[in-house]
């Protein structure tokens, strides 16, 4: 992946209009879509396959008078007044009459009806007029709501002096998230940190650019997408939070990496190839991380839900695109012009020059501090683990409900309905609950009804039944409930599961199958399901995080270590937003509405979306370290593994900290920026996130995880052979990137197919010396039939050697093995048409072609393959594979080729020959270390420790 990367970023530095034009093309057609498209956002929450979702369904076939979405008024009389009074009376029963005439109506409730019970409070000092609309909330124009306030409003005119009225109901319950100044200031922090980091003004502004072009393209395919999919208001805003943290955290990660390289006097375009392919396959990890664990919130089975993580996931699939290609471009407008402003350099007096002491006092604050965490470890860590418990307490009482009119702002009007309504008739009438049933089968549904009604009375937590009655055709009854608690309050769910343990009692003595339903119930449904969720979705991250951090570190503890780190930061951030929406620490000045139960799928987004973000700031970390421990010399003696271990901690972390804290800075603002005057829904989400972001980089990346490292020593960097052999090689540390860098003069001639010590262990094949000029042939023989075909196979990219140097074509190998793919033609000749596989091995003017097999032709097949050599020309090379190596020398000079070289693999002179003698150059880079330099970290102390095996797995350690 790296090497593809590192060929992408050139590419992009090279033709910066191109990658421009082309993304702004993208967002042309997404915007275009979006416009032409887009149908509006739905918040109907719906969970399929539940009781309350089934009794709805039921209720819109046969008694769609009490399914749809509703809308209510609360008229309060003045101080002293009677709402009985006909000075109240006959102004609301007008407007009564002429709301029924809106369109859609299906029903409007008289508080007066002397058939109506309940509409008007005990103390007659307020009455609720309530209307059923047909269909949901999403169903309703805007202008009948419109022309619905119009009404109230006359009629507020209309009462005595003194009263008040309010607008309210499912109708009005939610409101529309939108954007405000509040999250620009954090874009302005953004900037101001990014500018801190690269010391340039217009270095720091492209992470920003590419990040809000990433958000516009996500956003405008969002609402393109909802001409074919239901997705709510919240989805946008989480993408565009998500969106544009991790967008510019990304281009922000490469762009640090390319500005160190340009400072260090490396040439502009090949420094952001080099970022692109090391930075930029830790960006992609990370991207992935996140999108696999936002996908994961379709485990909860709830399609909002699944949707939302869809969308959000899109957004950071984008900002990873974009990272990878217009970051580069910009870098390609640029040029040399990044390096910025150089550090200002503290002068030094002469006594303080020969103080031995100096130069650790003028360390910087990352050495200081790893220092400080690795010098007492153990304190450290419980500390951390400690204070974080602590932090985490408030989790306990975490409460989960949907957002409901309760938790809108205390100025709207939808939320003054709600509080009057509470006060003046008790907060469980915010929240009826429907019992409905096929009562086809009694004789007497209206009697039936009443008697069941009377028993549901009778149960804890019903304040009263409101309604209980047959529909116009005698075939379903519904009993309304109206609980004691409101509808986010843990007791009406307790009710729901009470009414829902007599259903075989009501069974067997009334005959209905009844179920418990109402839009209260759909919510306590989709917060209890979620819930449910919240363990198997927690297995499945903290197993993917084991698994890919296993993969890419080589290691048993840093994985576990990292997947207790990120537990730990779940848990504190929990905490925080218990504290805060349930506790009310700080709430007023946070501008949250009300506290209580926090929104049901906070939980589940805020695991999935931190899992991904803190594995990036673990993967930036620890990566370091583990360059600095496998490429430290003293670590080849035992007693000085643990010192070498410690040393890497220190210096991987002080050569990473600057980046990473500049990364955290910017999400934490991007996310708290979301809370003070954020939408209701997204509040708890935003908090939690930034808190986590707080939690999991300062406190547990860089604190704890370098402690826990600093206690293990070199056995946090041990793995199990069995799982050495069995878990894939993945670089995303750009290693093969480093290795083609280190390489890069290697072979030093222009062969267009040179190996070195090259090792296949299935084909018992054993430091192998070849070298092959452009339009030159060469016979490979002295080994068995299927080696020599495995052979064949690694020269022509399509095996990966297990040892070794590997060039063919100018690529070197394992990294370029699809470009090797692509260009290098290879005939496997056997019972099958030869010449007809040695065409298509031609095909496109390859530069080198493989053949195995021609000891294994009749006369006829060798002539016809012969013939095709012929065609090819004298500018295509040639490796032929066979243990008769004097018939491939005739084939050779009947295609009109010059005698080849021969090659013989059990030949144990043949490494002397000049066909196959190392090039100086490589044995002077063998001397030097990988990358070339004496000074290196990458240091080797003979040509087989500088291998293919050794870049990719570090076998020579476990040797």
């Amino acid at each position: 992946m790296s090497t593809l990367l590192s060929s992408l970023g050139r590419w992009s530095f090279r033709h910066p209009w191109r990658v421009l034009i082309s993304w702004l093309i993208v967002l042309g057609i997404a915007g275009g879509g979006a416009l032409a498209l887009g149908a509006g956002t739905d918040d109907a929450f719906s969970i399929p396959g539940t009781e309350s979702q089934a009794g709805l369904e039921q209720l819109e076939r046969t008694f769609p008078q009490v399914s749809g979405t509703n809308a209510q008024f609360i008229v309060v009389a003045a101080d002293g007044d009677d709402i009985t009074d006909p000075g109240y009376q006959d102004q609301i029963e007008d407007a009564v009459d002429e709301l029924a005439r809106f369109d859609g109506v299906l029903a409007v409730t008289s508080p007066y009806d002397e058939n109506i019970d309940g509409m008007v409070n005990d103390e007659h000092t307020a009455a609720i007029v309530r209307l059923q609309f047909d269909g949901q909330v999403t169903d309703v124009p805007d202008s009948v709501k419109t022309d619905l306030q119009d009404v109230v409003d006359e009629l507020s005119a209309e009462l005595p002096e003194g009263s008040q009225t309010a607008l309210g109901g499912d109708l009005f319950a939610v409101s529309m998230p939108t954007i405000t100044l509040t999250e620009a200031v954090g874009v302005v922090i953004a900037l101001l940190v990014l500018i801190v980091t690269f010391r340039s003004f217009v270095v720091a502004g492209m992470p920003l650019l590419t990040a809000l072009l990433g958000v516009g393209i996500s956003m405008a395919g969002i609402f393109a997408a909802t001409a074919f999919a239901t997705v709510s208001s919240t989805t946008p805003l989480l993408a565009l939070m998500l969106g544009l943290a991790v967008g510019i955290d990304y281009a922000l990660f490469i762009i640090a990496r390319h500005q160190d390289q340009v400072r260090e006097g490396i040439d502009p375009e090949e420094s952001a190839s080099r970022a692109v392919g090391t930075a930029g396959s830790a960006v992609v990890f990370a991207g992935i991380t996140v999108v696999i664990a936002l996908i994961g919130l379709g485990f909860a089975g709830i399609p909002f839900l699944t949707t939302m993580g869809i969308a959000a996931a899109v957004a950071v699939a984008i900002a990873v695109a974009i990272s990878v290609t217009l970051t580069p471009a910009v870098l390609g407008f640029l040029k040399g012009r990044v390096a910025g402003r150089p550090k200002r350099v503290k002068k030094v007096s002469k006594s303080a020059k020969s103080d031995a002491t100096a130069p650790a006092s003028r360390r910087g604050f990352a050495a200081r501090w790893v220092g400080a965490v690795t010098k007492r470890p153990i304190l450290v860590t419980i500390a951390i683990v400690l204070g974080l418990g602590i932090v985490a307490v408030p989790a306990l009482s975490l409460n989960l409900a949907l957002p409901n009119a309760g938790v809108l702002p205390k100025d709207s009007e939808a939320r003054l309905n709600y509080d009057l309504t509470a006060e003046e008739f008790g907060p469980g009438f915010n929240g009826p609950l429907i019992l409905t049933g096929t009562i086809v089968t009694s004789t007497d549904p209206l009697t039936l009804m009443q008697d069941l009604g009377e028993e549901v009375e009778q149960l804890p937590g019903v304040r009263e039944v409101a309604l209980a009655t047959p529909n116009e055709t005698a075939d379903t009854g519904i009993v309304q409930i109206v609980p004691e608690t409101a509808p986010d309050d843990p007791a009406t769910s307790d009710l729901v599961r009470e009414l829902r343990a007599h259903h075989d009692e009501w069974l067997d003595e009334y005959g209905i199958d009844l179920k418990v339903t109402g839009f209260t119930a759909v919510a306590i449904d989709i917060s209890d399901q979620l819930g449910a969720a919240l363990l198997p979705f927690g297995i499945f991250v903290i197993g993917l995080s084991l698994i890919l951090l296993a993969i890419v570190f080589r290691s048993i503890w840093v994985p576990i270590t990292a997947a207790a780190g990120y537990l730990l930061s779940i848990a504190a951030s929990f905490g925080v937003v218990a504290a805060v929406f349930e506790w009310g620490w700080f709430a007023d000045l946070l501008h949250v509405a009300r506290t209580g139960p926090i929104i049901a799928f906070m939980p589940i987004v805020l695991m999935g979306v931190l899992f991904g973000l803190a594995m990036d700031y673990q993967v930036f970390l620890v990566s370091r370290m583990r360059e600095d421990y496998v490429h430290d010399p003293a670590r080849s003696v035992a007693e000085n593994r643990r010192a070498a271990a410690i040393r890497a901690v220190r210096s991987g972390f002080t050569s990473s900290a600057r980046v990473v804290t500049a990364a955290a800075l910017i999400m934490f603002a991007v996310f708290v920026a979301f809370v003070p005057e954020g939408d209701s829904s997204l509040k708890p989400i935003a908090l939690g996130l930034a808190a986590g972001i707080a939690v999991d980089a300062f406190l547990v990346r860089m604190t704890l995880i370098p402690a826990v490292m600093a206690i293990l020593g070199d056995r946090a960097w041990r793995i199990p052979r069995w799982m050495e052999k069995i878990l894939p090689h993945v670089d995303i540390e750009g290693e093969s990137v480093e290795r083609e860098r280190a390489l890069e003069q290697w072979p030093g001639d222009d062969s267009i197919l040179a190996a070195d010590d090259l090792t296949l262990d299935a084909a018992g094949i054993d430091r192998a010396h070849l070298r092959l000029a452009p339009g030159r042939s060469l016979i490979v023989t002295g080994a068995a039939p299927r080696s020599l075909r495995t052979l064949a196979l690694a020269l022509a990219g399509r095996v990966k050697p297990d040892a070794g140097r590997l060039r063919v074509d100018g690529h070197l190998l394992p990294g370029r093995a699809a470009w090797v793919r692509s260009r290098v033609g290879i005939a496997l000749l056997g019972d099958a048409d030869a010449a007809s596989e040695l065409s298509e091995a031609l095909r496109g003017r390859t530069g080198l072609v493989v053949v195995d097999g021609v000891d294994r032709l009749t006369s006829a097949q060798q002539d016809q393959v012969a013939a095709r050599l012929r065609d090819a020309g004298s500018g295509t090379a040639v490796v032929l594979t066979t243990s008769n190596p004097d018939a491939a020398q005739r084939l050779l000079a009947e295609a009109g080729r010059p005698r080849a070289s021969v090659a013989d693999l059990s030949s144990s002179s043949s490494a002397d020959t000049p066909l196959s003698r190392p090039h100086p150059v490589l044995q002077a880079s063998a001397a030097r270390g990988v990358d070339g330099s004496t000074g290196s970290r990458r240091q080797a102390t003979d040509t087989t420790e500088v291998n293919a095996c050794d870049v990719l797995s570090e076998r020579s350690e476990t040797k």
